[in-house]
C-alpha cells in the first residue's frame, strides 16, 4: 500500500500560499523601488544586523536568518559594503573570521525602507483582513513553524 494522495483542496491550499507570496513580494519590491529604494534583500540583511548584539553577524548567521541561498548573499554583502551600508571587521580571536557589521548610513536606510516597507504590508495585507481573520492567518501559519 502506497502513501495517500494529497486532497484537491490540500493542493489548492499550496497553490494559493505560493501565488499570495509571489504576489505580496511583487507588490511589495515595486512599492520600494518606485520610492527610490533598493530590494528587500537589502533590508532583510539590514534589520538581522541591527537587531543583533552589536549590530554585527557573521555571514553564516545572516544566511541562517534570512531566505538568502550563500552565493547571493556574498554578493549582496560585498554591495552593501561597496555603499559603506556594512563592514566588515576581523575576529579579535584568530584574525581569520569576519565579522559584518551594520554602520550608521545602513540604519538609517534601512529605517527608510522600514516606512515604504510597513506602509506597504499594511496596504497590501492589512487592509485586506479585520482583525479575527489576521489571528487566524497568523495561527494557521504558525502550525508550518512547528
Amino acid at each position: 500500500m502506497g502513501k495517500k494522495p494529497r486532497s484537491e483542496t490540500t493542493t489548492q491550499a499550496w497553490i494559493a500560499i505560493m501565488r499570495a507570496q509571489q504576489r505580496l513580494l511583487r507588490e511589495i519590491e515595486s512599492d520600494l523601488k518606485k520610492a527610490g529604494l533598493p530590494p528587500l534583500g537589502w533590508y532583510d540583511v539590514l534589520w538581522e544586523l541591527a537587531r543583533a548584539e552589536e549590530g554585527k553577524l557573521r555571514p553564516f548567521e545572516i544566511e541562517e536568518r534570512t531566505l538568502l541561498a550563500q552565493y547571493n548573499l556574498s554578493r549582496l554583502i560585498d554591495r552593501l559594503e561597496r555603499e559603506e551600508l556594512v563592514s566588515r571587521e576581523t575576529f579579535a580571536e584568530d584574525g581569520r573570521g569576519r565579522w559584518v557589521v551594520i554602520t550608521a548610513a545602513g540604519r538609517a536606510l534601512r529605517e527608510r525602507m522600514w516606512t515604504v516597507y510597513s506602509k506597504a504590508i499594511e496596504v497590501r495585507v492589512g487592509s485586506k483582513l479585520d482583525e479575527p481573520a489576521t489571528t487566524a492567518l497568523v495561527n494557521l501559519l504558525a502550525r508550518f513553524s512547528a
